[in-house]
């Protein structure tokens, strides 16, 4: 069959799609290449979310969570039971690989079937593609870009790399499982945009000396028991190490939009080209939903600002 609409993305943003379209009476499928809202499953597993539930609701149904700011656990077992209720189609663990387009529909191939679809939304948000150093040792097993639990580095000299949200998280809490934590940041002080109740505790614990913490600085190499930094005199230092988690963010997949044919800014943010009445891209059909649409600037669009997307696109498509 031909599908009205084929929406790449499993997370939050791609289910709210597929919800709208139900509502439109279009036919839709979603692929998605891995678990059911696939990068909330790989966030830290004690993560809170800086939204409160109802910021993160779909289709008006009730987030119930046990305190104010849910919990991955809570969001994983909603979003789970919202595809359950509304028996939304689903393709999980199947990677779209290629997308051409003859005169009235789009050709879908991924890795376990082909499709065809008049239209296309893409929705795979960010987290899957992590913004790399580029330095010496970096492909070492002990450096990881994600952070799951603080227990794995207990009595470990670990060194973060950032001080973001996810940062100052796996920072704290490795430190509170006794790991020996130093942070190297890039900027000059603890990120603004840090979740206001978890900030304060991070600079006491810096200020006691509790978690050291080196500003205005860069990692420049990892050894198997060693790093190497650039402190903000300009000089070298090197420090004793086990583990290295390397959490200065993510990015969207930008070579798939390339390859379908989506033009990007070139000021190096890497921008999308999309209508903003519509959320239809310079191609005709294919569509942006969530926090894709804002290139590199991967703060500015959550769920809570994107769910709006799912209604203009299926509204545009259905018109």
């Amino acid at each position: 069959m031909t599908y009205d609409v084929l929406i790449v993305g499993g997370g939050p943003i791609g289910i709210a799609s597929a919800i709208e379209a139900k509502k439109k009476n279009l036919s839709y499928i979603i692929i998605e290449k891995g678990a059911l809202v696939n990068s909330l499953y790989n966030y830290p597993d004690k993560m809170t979310f800086f939204s409160t539930s109802e910021k993160l609701e779909l289709d008006e149904i009730p987030f119930v969570s046990n305190n104010n700011k849910p919990t991955k656990q809570e969001a994983l077992e909603y979003y789970r039971r919202i595809v359950d209720y509304k028996q939304i189609h689903i393709n999980l663990f199947e990677k779209v690989e290629k997308v051409t387009k003859n005169k009235s529909f789009f050709r879908i191939s991924t890795s376990k079937a082909d499709y065809q679809a008049k239209n296309i939304v893409i929705s795979t948000g960010f987290y899957d593609i992590p913004n790399h150093l580029n330095i010496p040792g970096e492909e070492l097993d002990k450096v990881s870009h994600y952070y799951k639990d603080p227990h794995y580095y207990a009595t470990q000299k670990l060194v973060v790399v950032g001080a973001s949200n996810s940062s100052v998280d796996a920072a704290l809490e490795t430190y509170r499982k006794g790991a020996d934590v130093t942070m190297i940041v890039r900027g000059e002080q603890v990120g603004e945009r840090v979740k206001y109740w978890v900030r304060p505790d991070v600079l006491n614990r810096i200020k006691e000396g509790s978690i050291k913490a080196y500003f205005n600085s860069e990692l420049t190499e990892v050894g198997q028991d060693y790093v190497k930094f650039k402190d903000e005199q300009g000089h070298v230092q090197e420090i004793e190490n086990d583990f290295v988690l390397v959490l200065t963010g993510y990015r969207p997949n930008f070579e798939f939009l390339k390859m379908i044919g989506v033009a990007l800014s070139d000021d190096g943010l890497s921008i999308p080209a999309y209508n903003q009445q519509t959320m239809e891209t310079n191609l005709k059909g294919v569509y942006l939903a969530g926090v894709i649409c804002g290139g590199m600037e991967t703060h500015k669009w959550f769920i809570e600002n994107s769910r709006i997307h799912a209604k203009m696109i299926m509204e545009n498509i259905n018109s």
